[in-house]
């Protein structure tokens, strides 16, 4: 079964009591990391929780998971540098729940957060762990109007928390925007990411509707708004919202975020009958990658000294290209590009050896509809895809030389339910104390 595409929408994501502390775990002397599984099928939402044996890269599920994940359909989740947190976004309550995480791998909800727009779709995470940055799907309505959603659409938005960097634990309110407390993007946005220096933050907007996780909830595609349609009622190209996050540093360069600016020109079109979908940063802050499930490429920016991105090369992916993700430093060795290609259940890859991504090839995922995608972050060695028509994990071996692909040993792997997500933390020890 493949998803039909309607004009193009990326809808990708307690208490602990004093017993649990005293819990001994007995965590295999090979687990590498913990994989976080989002799924959405069942209600409330789940997450499946593995350990990634770091010499083979098989998955084996924690005998209590798949957890709850707080909330209505889990559609994006992201972890926190410091391996001690997890943050997951519900897409049909509009909540972001926070949990600790345990030296064993497992989940402890700690807080719940409401965002102030409607149906939040991803999320990101600065590096020093004191930001997480929350797309909404619909951004808020004016006062005295009824909010945007399916039935009555409206343009996305940014809201920023700042974390308490010693309980996790995300700001009572959003930073204000003068009078607001979001930063408007442009419509049916689909996803976000932060350069690795915390300064930077892009949008992908394809301004048109990609259905994958979440189907409207009306059965039929919201109209495109007035305010992502030209004067004469001619739908804007897809885009990408350009951002430099206001900080300042703190003992240690901590990061701290107090806002945010859009660049000038932003948001930047991404061509004709574009549609961006997935987004993510080079590590060595130097360039953006935008998948575009329209026109089947992978698109490469060059990140200017204000802010603004500039087209360096465009690239062929498979079939409705969703996620990306990105191996090392660009320009060095090993360092690497791969792309989920949702309607043939296939991953591109691209070399970054020499800077500019040079295409090695398109291999199949062993998943039928892979989306959300990441490296195991001990290693680098594993790279983990979600599969949610396919109802499975992929797992694939990265060649450190070559930067092919090598199905992991009994991938892919089951789940409850729906993938939607992946996170994933090094397996560090004493993370919290939890055990």
């Amino acid at each position: 079964m493949k998803l039909k595409k309607f004009g193009t929408r990326l809808l990708a994501g307690a208490s602990m009591s004093g017993a649990m502390l005293l819990l001994v775990s007995c965590i295999p002397s090979n687990t590498v990391d913990f994989l976080y599984v989002t799924s959405n099928q069942q209600t409330p939402g789940q997450i499946n929780v593995y350990e990634v044996n770091s010499e083979s890269g098989q998955l084996y599920e924690l005998a209590d998971s798949p957890y709850p994940s707080g909330g209505i359909n889990p559609v994006y989740e992201v972890a926190s540098s410091n391996g001690k947190y997890l943050y997951v976004a519900n897409h049909d309550d509009n909540t972001v729940v926070m949990f600790a995480i345990g030296t064993d791998g497992k989940l402890y909800p700690l807080q719940t957060t409401t965002t102030p727009g409607t149906e939040p779709v991803a999320l990101a995470i600065n590096a020093s762990g004191t930001a997480l940055y929350v797309l909404d799907y619909y951004a808020p309505a004016g006062t005295g109007q009824p909010s945007y959603t399916d039935l009555n659409p409206g343009p996305g938005a940014v809201i920023v928390y700042s974390i308490n960097p010693n309980t996790g634990d995300l700001s009572q309110q959003p930073l204000a925007n003068g009078n607001a407390n979001y930063w408007n993007v442009q419509c049916f946005p689909s996803n976000l990411t932060v350069t690795p220096d915390g300064n930077h933050l892009y949008v992908s907007n394809p301004n048109s509707v990609v259905v994958t996780t979440a189907p409207p909830v009306t059965g039929t595609v919201p109209q495109l708004p007035a305010v992502c349609q030209s004067a004469g009622g001619v739908p804007d190209p897809g885009s990408v919202s350009e951002f430099t996050v206001n900080s300042t540093s703190g003992s240690g360069g901590v990061q701290s975020v107090t806002g945010l600016t859009e660049v000038s020109g932003s948001p930047m079109s991404a061509g004709t009958g574009s549609a961006p979908t997935g987004i993510a940063a080079d590590t060595d802050n130097g360039e953006i990658y935008v998948t575009d499930s329209a026109l089947n490429r992978v698109d490469a920016y060059a990140i200017q000294s204000d802010g603004s991105l500039a087209l360096t090369t465009t690239l062929p992916t498979g079939n409705m290209p969703m996620g990306a993700t990105v191996a090392g430093k660009a320009g060095s060795p090993g360092s690497f590009l791969y792309v989920s290609n949702y309607n043939d259940g296939s991953i591109s890859s691209y070399s970054l050896n020499a800077g500019a991504p040079t295409p090695l090839g398109t291999a199949n995922s062993q998943t039928s509809g892979p989306l959300c995608m990441i490296l195991d972050p001990q290693l680098g060695r594993y790279l983990f895809v979600a599969d949610y028509i396919g109802g499975k994990v992929g797992g694939d071996f990265v060649d450190p030389t070559t930067g092919s692909l090598t199905a992991n040993k009994f991938s892919p792997y089951p789940t409850q339910g729906q993938p939607t997500c992946v996170a994933a933390i090094g397996h560090a020890g004493d993370a919290n104390g939890l055990q």
